[in-house]
């Protein structure tokens, strides 16, 4: 399964007051596994960012100058995500401003929707922790994330960290980092570890008389509860045959 964790920067609040993206960024996981694969893009908005937005993500009218407008970068961008599903923390109103912006394309492409499927971390915030604040770095407190170089709001640095908060929500891989790790006997995870051949076995330890009996016990239960009888005692008859 292919999703993409995304995260937008945007000129102010509402899409309706004329207001455009100005970043975007994608981390892309593929089963679970953050792949290393990512899009990231400042944008031209063609228009000033509100005061309050600079003091958020730190991105100003000057730095943008030289950069593509999304009509120059929608082909691509839509590339990278469609047919995953987006990640998004507060969707709405990440794919609310995509949306405005691929309405403004003379080719009008269709929706976010038409692309991909989409799951709202913040909406699944809210159902695991009800009452509590969910915003991203409360969820990196909660589980533990590091989000120290996290001073101003950043696209692409927003995703790769709600990637390990999205993993470390729904219980998978809760790091970034493609570094192979150690176990504690020092050898790398996910390697191939030698036994020494001269290694004492195994203790078998071989159930009692009374466990025996036992389990035929719970054997005979299962046979009259079951029209097929147990499957153990037909694989035992089936190896004897």
């Amino acid at each position: 399964m292919r999703q993409i964790v995304l995260d937008t920067e945007t000129t102010g609040l509402e899409p309706s007051d004329g207001h455009r993206i100005i970043e975007i960024g994608c981390v892309e996981l593929i089963n679970r596994r953050i792949t290393g694969n990512t899009y990231h893009q400042y944008i031209q908005p063609d228009r000033e960012i509100d005061p309050g937005a600079i003091e958020v993500h730190g991105i100003t009218n000057e730095s943008l100058a030289d950069k593509p407008r999304f009509a120059d970068i929608a082909e691509e961008f839509l590339g990278f995500i469609t047919g995953a599903e987006l990640v998004i923390h507060n969707a709405p109103f990440d794919v609310g401003f995509i949306n405005h912006e691929l309405r403004m394309l003379s080719n009008r492409p269709g929706t976010v929707e038409d692309f991909c499927s989409i799951v709202d971390t913040l909406a699944m915030a809210r159902r695991l922790h009800p009452g509590q604040r969910n915003n991203l770095d409360a969820l990196c407190r909660r589980y533990e994330i590091d989000n120290s170089q996290r001073d101003l709001h950043g696209a692409l640095l927003d995703a790769e960290i709600l990637a390990d908060v999205y993993l470390a929500m729904t219980g998978g891989q809760v790091s970034l980092s493609l570094d192979s790790h150690t176990d504690a006997q020092g050898a790398p995870q996910g390697t191939i570890r030698r036994v020494a051949a001269g290694r004492k076995p195994l203790r078998v330890i071989r159930a009692d008389a009374a466990e025996c009996a036992a389990h035929a016990e719970r054997l005979d239960a299962i046979d009259q509860a079951c029209e097929s009888g147990s499957v153990w005692r037909r694989k035992a008859d089936a190896m004897i045959h």
